[in-house]
């Protein structure tokens, strides 16, 4: 999980900031858009409530947090939720996003290609947040994972859907 921002340009719905957060097994991406750089918990909170809530059927249960070091993440909030829910809090080290690498690399795709969105549709830089929003519904859509033939969607579900 990784913050962005804060955005030189706020968003239509006044955002800064963008969460991320990617399934480290199937790739699946999660993004929320933030006010704040204090939202992060309890924007945090929701994803992880909707993430249950959508992979409820396949007992899904999130393991491992991968954050930096950052003061949204390092804090008593973060820490009695996941001991609450039985999940492990890694930090990376100081100044090494290399250890990070799959929400780092993910960032970086949103970004890049949510700037190509706005840029070939000729829309204005405060619709950033929509353009990274369709940016990460298409690839979890369309993106295949390295190795098989599903997509980030498919991969963690047990048949496709008809």
């Amino acid at each position: 999980m990784d913050l962005v921002g804060p955005s030189q340009t706020e968003s239509m719905g006044s955002k800064k900031y963008l969460l991320v957060l990617v399934d480290d097994f199937s790739r699946f991406t999660w993004v929320n858009f933030l006010r704040h750089k204090y939202d992060t918990f309890s924007s945090f909170k929701g994803l992880c409530n909707r993430i249950l809530t959508e992979k409820q059927s396949s007992n899904f249960c999130i393991v491992r947090l991968r954050t930096d070091h950052g003061t949204m993440f390092k804090n008593a909030s973060f820490a009695n939720y996941c001991d609450e829910h039985g999940i492990t809090h890694e930090f990376s080290a100081p100044i090494t996003p290399q250890q990070n690498d799959v929400v780092e690399r993910k960032n970086r795709i949103l970004l890049d290609m949510g700037r190509v969105l706005l840029h070939s549709t000729g829309l204005t830089p405060n619709f950033w947040a929509e353009a990274i929003s369709t940016t990460c519904y298409t690839t979890n859509r369309v993106f295949l994972r390295p190795g098989t033939d599903k997509t980030h969607m498919n991969c963690g579900k047990v048949r496709n859907p008809r």
